[in-house]
């Protein structure tokens, strides 16, 4: 079962309640006995242990492709996109044809 936490907004009194989650919430002030009485919703706590699941996870170190450059190439080329070429080779072709 959980534990609600409470809160008068007449009084200022809080406090905790274990209630299953079909239990109607409480609506009465224990203290000064008014129907101010609300829910209070606090930030869950997480606690990160571990190497865990974290931005930098799956990425080598330097947050790039781990692989070698040329590996890339090849992978790309499988793929089916065309090889990407330099300005030097664009210009040496340019001068043969």
């Amino acid at each position: 079962m959980p534990i609600y936490t409470y809160r008068c907004d007449n009084c200022g009194v809080q406090f905790d309640r274990k209630q299953k989650f079909s239990d109607e919430p409480l609506k009465v002030c224990p203290e000064c006995q008014t129907e101010t009485l609300r829910k209070v919703y606090l930030p869950v706590g997480i606690v990160f242990k571990g190497s865990g699941f974290y931005a930098t996870d799956n990425r080598s170190p330097s947050g790039t492709d781990s692989r070698h450059p040329e590996e890339q190439k090849s992978e790309s080329n499988q793929v089916g996109e065309p090889e990407k070429k330099t300005k030097k080779e664009d210009k040496a072709e340019a001068k043969d044809n």
